[in-house]
């Protein structure tokens, strides 16, 4: 988006207009900045250009071309990285050659068509991450539930509203609601938003501070869950260690008496050899029998904490902030309605635990849980310290903006440089070029992903075919 230094509402005026010096260049058009200055700054917004479209294009082709990540809550990173791609193509070159001339060269029809695009493309983007935020709450706080209600009818209706609501809030302009002139003048007239101050405080809530408000709700909501499931998944490894240490000790107990009972048998003598051998075949029958019955009566016992405690993770939580796993398993539950994570553990627990040709022990068992519980553990605590950066990032990148735009029109006095404005509005616009990394990052299916198209590139073409 971009702020009007110089307007006018009504009969008021709100900043003096600055004395204008014009640098010739090389191309024949007077620059705004000098020359060396103006190659200096399209280089570095070039490559802001660049690597916004090069990722975002890499987060729509990993959707659709690589199997794990095909699943429906990724609709809503592919409607973000449309946003983002839109504002890449769309309104950051206008913005640059804008910014370098110094006026707007291309007329008032393209002049209306960018600033259209850039609200709309904006504010789409931030309804996106409203939207994420929102799917991860609801698989958070009602997995089950909305396991089965997150179908891709659902889905594509949220994205929809998505896109509908950044027209409704960037179309006013286009049908009266703005302060623009009847006679564009590109020398006395800077293409810029409106500074109808009506406006100004209806497209800042729509497309920031509404937003603002429901993620950072959301995102608190999302971190007190995450902290409550780690220190109930801690209770519950406490709870199976101690069920599992009981069964070890009380199984070493059978085993004693058991061993001691076959001594004594062996030290008797029978009158009939075959009677003995039959007579220890039984024992030992009855040996494995009793250590297999102990071993379920402990899981039994250690499955009744277990499952209570887990239970609410039993549907995977696969948004696009989840730290997804690398399992065959659980890429086998990745379409929501399958819930095989904490399932597979129990049964891996049960073969540990009752499988009487193999040599383990309760410990074997007890190092398994453990196991799997600090994995998880971890995994939640990198959620958790996701979440972070992401709000952190989007607010960084945005808040200096909206608050410039929401008090200039209301403040006569205030006048911004455009060195300060143009810093502001591209600090907004690097949050699409940041999406796509932030979002991919920490997941393990996206990193390969796009390793993989990288690779297409820089491979020969009879060595991808694979991909």
């Amino acid at each position: 988006m971009s702020v009007m230094l110089n307007s006018t509402a009504g009969n008021i005026t709100y900043c003096k207009e600055p004395l204008k010096i014009r640098y010739p260049s090389i191309i024949g058009i007077d620059l705004a900045v000098p020359q060396w200055e103006a190659i200096l700054v399209t280089l570095i917004l070039t490559v802001i250009i660049l690597l916004t479209i090069i990722g975002n294009i890499l987060v729509i082709l990993s959707v659709f071309t690589y199997k794990p990540l095909r699943i429906v809550q990724n609709f809503f990173i592919v409607s973000l990285a449309v946003a983002d791609l839109t504002v890449a193509v769309l309104v950051l070159p206008f913005n640059v050659a804008n910014m370098i001339i110094g006026r707007w060269v291309f007329g008032i029809h393209l002049c209306k068509m960018w600033l259209t695009s850039d609200i709309l493309c904006c504010t789409s983007s931030i309804l996106n991450l409203c939207a994420i935020a929102l799917d991860r709450y609801w698989a958070i706080t009602d997995p089950i539930n909305y396991a089965q209600k997150r179908t891709v009818e659902r889905v594509l209706l949220l994205i929809a509203g998505v896109w509908i609501l950044s027209f409704v809030i960037s179309s006013p302009p286009l049908i009266g609601w703005n302060d623009w002139p009847e006679v564009f003048d590109s020398e006395k007239h800077p293409c810029a938003l409106n500074s109808n101050q009506g406006y100004r405080i209806y497209s800042a809530l729509g497309s920031f501070f509404i937003p603002l408000v429901v993620m950072t709700i959301v995102y608190i909501e999302i971190f007190i869950a995450t902290r409550r499931r780690l220190r109930e998944r801690a209770r519950a490894s406490r709870i199976n260690a101690m069920n599992l240490k009981s069964a070890g000790k009380e199984q070493e107990t059978a085993q004693q008496d058991q061993e001691s009972i076959s001594s004594e048998t062996n030290h008797n003598e029978h009158p009939n050899v075959s009677d003995a051998k039959a007579h220890s075949k039984n024992l030992e029958k009855l040996r494995r029998k009793e250590k297999r019955n102990k071993a379920k009566d402990s899981l039994k016992k250690g499955d009744k904490n277990s499952e209570k405690l887990i239970s609410p993770q039993i549907v995977r939580e696969d948004s696009i902030t989840d730290i997804q796993d690398d399992s065959p398993d659980q890429r086998k539950g990745s379409n929501g309605h399958d819930h095989p994570h904490t399932v597979v553990e129990l049964r891996d627990i049960k073969k540990l635990s009752i499988q009487p040709d193999a040599d383990k022990k309760p410990n074997s068992v007890y190092q398994f849980i453990e196991e799997k519980q600090k994995i998880s553990l971890s995994k939640e605590r990198r959620a958790a310290r996701t979440l972070g950066i992401i709000m952190g990032v989007f607010i960084l990148s945005w808040v200096p903006f909206f608050l410039l735009y929401i008090i200039q029109p209301f403040c006569t006095t205030c006048c911004p440089s455009d060195q300060l404005i143009d810093f502001l509005t591209w600090l907004g616009y690097s949050n699409s070029m940041v999406n796509p990394f932030i979002y991919t990052i920490f997941n393990l299916d996206f990193r390969r992903a796009f390793r993989r198209r990288l690779t297409c590139v820089t491979k020969p073409a009879k060595q991808n075919s694979r991909y």
